[in-house]
């Protein structure tokens, strides 16, 4: 018997559904009576307007950044809020991903790439004082930015951003992708194996398995407090390692 392409189809997206790896809401993992979650139907919905009638509430399309519950990385710093189709079900099918960075003094969000799409990241309160180097071989980006300025961070750039006042900043990040996805290139690197951390870091003699242990489990939470002149300048202590 012959299994039509439709229905290859939408095994095929229900299965990739499932492989997501952003928080999930309530609102999204519920389930109909056919046993799909929110999110499982909104990908499967023929067109926009099907989308539509399954959120059916004002509210659905509405994602309040200050009052979320999901989507936050938080740390000693200060807070990273994200809008995507796991947090907020209606960006399904739109194409994109908003984040809200609240920076408390010296706030920083330390070093990271996004894997599946670039950034643009705008500043909205206060300033933001941003590094980054695109791939192998080149140059090192560095930017101060004011109030309504931007920069752009390309798919897959190492970038880092922290606030250098003694007062909170914020910025408002947006990526052309539902699903841009992040990783912090410390809690990545330390990730790997003893051997492959020394041997690549060329030092087989100076660096022993002990001391990598050390730096693994003294890696702060995103978004950290840092940077030393920053902290110096508004009195914050420093984390003791």
């Amino acid at each position: 018997m012959y299994t039509s392409l439709s229905t290859i189809v939408a095994s095929a997206l229900i299965i990739a559904s499932s492989s997501f790896a952003a928080p999930t809401p309530s609102s999204t993992a519920s389930t109909s009576s056919s046993g799909l979650t929110l999110f499982q139907q909104l990908v499967l919905a023929p067109n926009a307007v099907e989308r539509t009638k399954l959120l059916p509430n004002d509210n659905d399309f509405l994602f309040d950044f200050k009052k979320a519950t999901v989507g936050i990385a938080k740390g000693e710093g200060g807070s990273i809020v994200r809008a995507d189709h796991a947090t907020f079900p209606a960006l399904v099918g739109s194409g994109g991903t908003v984040a809200v960075a609240f920076l408390g003094p010296c706030g920083f969000n330390t070093p990271h790439v996004h894997p599946r799409a670039a950034e643009l990241n705008l500043v909205v309160q206060g300033h933001l004082v941003s590094q980054s180097v695109h791939e192998n071989g080149a140059r090192v980006i560095n930017h101060e930015l004011s109030q309504w300025q931007m920069t752009v961070f390309p798919q897959g750039a190492v970038h880092a951003e922290f606030n250098p006042d003694c007062t909170d900043s914020i910025f408002v990040a947006s990526f052309p992708d539902e699903d841009p996805g992040v990783g912090q290139i410390a809690q990545e690197y330390f990730g790997l194996s003893n051997e492959i951390v020394k041997g690549s870091a060329g030092a087989e003699v100076s660096i022993d398995g002990a001391d990598i242990d050390h730096f693994r489990s003294k890696i702060p939470e995103n978004v950290a407090k840092g940077v030393d002149s920053c902290l110096a300048r508004c009195g914050i202590k420093k984390r003791s390692l």
